[in-house]
């Protein structure tokens, strides 16, 4: 999917994650904790890394913390919020 990919890359500039591909990055994979090892401050600067670039503001933690669960998560909740 597209916006998966997007997404990848987004994460990857946003957090300066120079070691890591596009292709590297399991759209089902957790973004935090096992998976691509994010946490709250990489969590904050991808929110706003999104807010920037699809002009979606975040809601409360519990939601965003739904929305990171994974690349594919988070790509359906920008599309979601597109089609609003």
């Amino acid at each position: 999917m597209e916006l998966e990919r997007e997404i990848g890359e987004l994460i990857i500039t946003s957090l300066n994650l120079e070691d890591v591909a596009v292709d590297d990055i399991d759209p089902e994979a957790p973004l935090f904790g096992s998976g691509l090892g994010l946490d709250s401050i990489d969590a904050l600067e991808l929110g706003l890394a999104v807010h920037r670039r699809y002009g979606i503001a975040m809601g409360d933690s519990e939601e965003v913390r739904q929305h990171f669960a994974s690349v594919r998560r988070l790509a359906a909740f920008v599309a979601g919020a597109r089609q609003r």
